[in-house]
């Protein structure tokens, strides 16, 4: 038995319609009628409709939660659909909330959608989460990430969290109350650059049902209040080895928000505190970055330049642009790349979309090469502008 108190409250009673479409639920001792009408009364958040959000919702509607919120802004891309499995083709270019909200009602009419068409910033979160008894945060970017946890610590709710990269993928259950939360875990975010994003370093796309459903089964487990949740726990899941394994997370009595003395008692700006660049990037960028027509342009007419690409070979593979090196960011970081520098040419480089060629530019202008410039947009404003009978990923 758990030793959390369930979340919800059960409903008045279930419909034969809804005793029908529950049977498998209700003959299960431990959910029960009374499991199955807390999840009718229950009201869930999912924060993204993507690579994780797309699992979750799909199970969670099929499992009965009364009312499903989707806090969403994006548009389906042809690239999600190698994962987001709650799209479909004829999804590309929608509103990913509307289609998401359309797959639901296809597995299960009885459940109530809520679409938050917004990006979710420190002006609503606190609005939007009070509405609901449950959060689960399936988003790809550390500030979002901090955003959930914070509020949720003030607000005093529990959330599910997960996170997938390539084939690892990590999952918890944060509630300040009865235990750590994301902050005890991970006080910092990780240097600006340092942790590729899913779009830059990739993600197998079946990881996304492994964590997602790992998500869904914690959310079951606190809002109908049985088994052991994921509080104080890391569940870490490495596909290629296929193991899990778990390690324990602790309260921290000096956590920043949910410990004994709290420095921070109101929500922050979480773009600075996680810093999409670091100041270093940031500096160099400031007066030398082109557009992909001036560079365009350059190509055209010889310019004496040294194109450089700073992604890696895979990507290069993908799509690149013509007369471009590839010298990957870390040869720049680790400080080999410099020898392969023509110090006779303007360096330029360029990466997927302009992040991490201002880290190298910052390396390049550090080591006296001044007039260095990088391309804002990198290969996706390319392929956008110059080549668009290319592909983009």
């Amino acid at each position: 038995m758990s030793n959390l108190p369930p979340l919800v409250e059960p409903a008045a009673d279930l419909s034969v319609e809804e005793v029908r479409r529950y049977s498998r639920h209700l003959i299960i001792p431990d959910v029960g009628m009374a499991g199955q009408k807390r999840l009718k009364n229950a009201k869930v958040l999912c924060v993204g409709a993507g690579g994780l959000g797309s699992p979750t919702l799909l199970y969670l509607a099929a499992a009965g939660v009364g009312t499903l919120g989707i806090v969403e802004f994006d548009v389906v891309d042809e690239s999600n659909l190698q994962r987001q499995v709650i799209h479909g083709q004829s999804d590309i270019g929608r509103s990913k909330a509307e289609s998401a909200r359309d797959s639901i009602k296809e597995i299960n009419p009885l459940v109530q959608v809520n679409l938050h068409e917004e990006r979710l910033d420190s002006t609503n979160v606190m609005e939007l989460f009070a509405q609901y008894d449950l959060i689960v945060d399936g988003t790809d970017n550390f500030a979002t990430r901090y955003l959930v946890n914070d509020a949720c610590v003030l607000l005093n709710k529990p959330y599910v969290w997960g996170s997938i990269y390539r084939f690892d993928g990590q999952a918890s259950v944060f509630w300040s109350e009865y235990g750590p939360c994301y902050r005890c875990l991970y006080p910092e975010p990780p240097p600006p650059g340092m942790v590729p994003s899913c779009a830059e370093g990739g993600v197998l796309g079946v990881l996304c049902a492994s964590i997602g459903s790992i998500q869904v089964t914690e959310a079951i487990k606190l809002l109908t209040g049985i088994g052991e949740p994921l509080v104080g726990r890391l569940m870490i899941y490495d596909a290629l080895e296929m193991t899990y394994r778990q390690v324990k997370v602790r309260k921290d009595p000096d956590c920043a928000i949910c410990g004994e003395h709290p420095t921070v008692t109101e929500l922050i700006d979480y773009e600075a505190f996680c810093g999409a660049i670091s100041e270093e990037a940031a500096d160099a960028a400031k007066d030398s970055t082109i557009t992909v027509k001036q560079l365009k342009e350059w190509l055209d007419t010889d310019e004496k330049i040294q194109l450089i690409d700073v992604r890696e070979p895979n990507e290069y593979e993908i799509v690149n642009i013509p007369g471009a090196t590839l010298i990957p960011k870390g040869e720049f970081l680790m400080g080999g790349a410099l020898e392969k520098l023509d110090p006779t040419k303007r360096i330029v480089l360029h990466c997927k979309s302009g992040v991490r060629s201002a880290e190298a530019l910052a390396v390049v202008h550090a080591a006296g090469y001044k007039d260095a410039v990088h391309v804002g947009g990198g290969v996706l404003a390319w392929v956008n502008q110059i080549e668009p009978e290319k592909p983009s990923y």
